[in-house]
């Protein structure tokens, strides 16, 4: 389950433990209390209504589905129902102060999903209705009745709001992780496509400049032409050494190099990043084996997982070596590297590749919502 997922999962309950709360303790009061049957069963309607609509906007004020854009009657409507039951039970001898909540259920989810220059407004008018409610139906304890009222109203919206800005820290968090992630990937392609425009401007510009001199010096120095049009040719031929030449290096960087660019990349996706051992200990022939194994570990943790920890654990012993990446955050049902890749691609060309030198590469848990891939070779194998 994503950290996201979860806060949802523990902001939705919170609302609901508080409903329940609130429901027990007003159905304790009805049992409490001789409001004669008919009464309490409207008062029971009251109530579940009352927390039916609270936690209703909570999810949509979480979801960002109802800010700004909630009918206005069934808001007055909901209030109206609260603010019955609250002047029904304000009334009673004895009266229990969690009657208090209805009203300031509602207040607190109105001011939730209501727009930031409307909100305030909108909140004080209706904590003044309850207050004045109190107020007038108290009876004796009228003084206690207004307290309460304004107290619940108080404590209830804020408590909201302070549900509804971590939730919102949460979702710009989870995208500036994914902002992180994609400039990251953004700046490699950029170092990558400097390093070929560098290699390739010199030569194409020389190319044109030759085929440009050759053409024109066909039919009046044919030899001349000849020359030129056959360094034309070898330049293509040192032009396209080179670009592989690039392509290899980009594609089989030794493994320190990997190393050095995993952590940044997944320090720069907010994910703490550990390195153990020393890449300079790996045999120069395995270097890019292993390179490659790093590189396809750090896509993985950042595509299949919600990582925040990664550890690169480096082995080398009598000229074996073995390399782990282990990270958190990987769901619940992810099956394992099996479902990462196909044939020739991802794990399962790893898996070839570390086959043709004797090595292998295992991939499984590590611990609760952990995950560990092993790469194992050595020189000679």
């Amino acid at each position: 389950m994503t950290p996201l997922n979860r806060l949802r999962r523990y902001t939705w309950w919170t609302v609901v433990a508080g409903g329940v709360v609130v429901g027990l303790g007003t159905v304790l009061d009805l049992f409490a209390q001789d409001y004669g049957v008919l009464k309490s069963a409207l008062l029971a309607v009251a109530v579940a209504v009352v927390i039916a609509q609270h936690a209703r906007y909570m999810q949509r004020a979480m979801l960002g589905l109802g800010r700004g854009d909630g009918p206005a009657w069934e808001h007055a409507a909901t209030f109206a129902v609260a603010l019955a039951a609250w002047a029904v039970t304000s009334g009673a001898d004895g009266f229990l102060p969690v009657w208090a909540t209805l009203p300031a259920l509602v207040v607190a989810h109105v001011g939730a999903i209501l727009p930031s220059r409307s909100r305030w407004p909108a909140v004080a008018l209706m904590a003044v209705l309850s207050v004045a409610v109190g107020g007038l139906f108290g009876g004796d304890e009228a003084r206690a009745a207004m307290l309460l009222a304004g107290f619940m109203v108080i404590a209830l919206v804020f408590a909201d709001l302070a549900q509804l800005w971590i939730w919102d820290m949460a979702l710009r968090q989870d995208q500036a992780r994914r902002t992180a992630e994609a400039l990251a990937v953004a700046e490699e392609r950029l170092r990558f496509a400097a390093d070929l425009h560098d290699i390739q401007g010199h030569h194409l510009q020389a190319i044109a400049l030759k085929g440009e001199l050759a053409q024109r010096l066909i039919g009046r120095d044919d030899e001349l032409a000849r020359q030129h049009a056959g360094e034309v040719a070898e330049l293509a031929r040192t032009a396209l050494k080179e670009t592989r030449e690039v392509v290899q290096g980009y594609r089989r960087a030794s493994l320190g190099t990997e190393i050095s660019n995993a952590v940044g990349v997944l320090r720069a996706a907010g994910i703490e990043t550990t390195v153990e051992g020393d890449a300079a200990g790996v045999p120069p022939p395995l270097q890019p084996l292993f390179g490659a194994l790093v590189r396809e570990g750090t896509t993985n943790v950042l595509r299949h997982s919600r990582a925040r920890r990664c550890a690169v654990l480096i082995e080398v012993v009598d000229g074996q070596v073995c390399v782990r990446l282990r990270n958190d955050g990987v769901p619940a049902d992810f099956a394992g590297a099996d479902d990462v890749g196909e044939d020739g691609a991802g794990l399962a060309g790893l898996r070839e590749r570390f086959a043709a030198v004797g090595g292998r590469v295992e991939g499984g848990p590590a611990g609760p919502e952990g995950f560990e891939l092993v790469g194992k070779a050595g020189v000679g194998r």
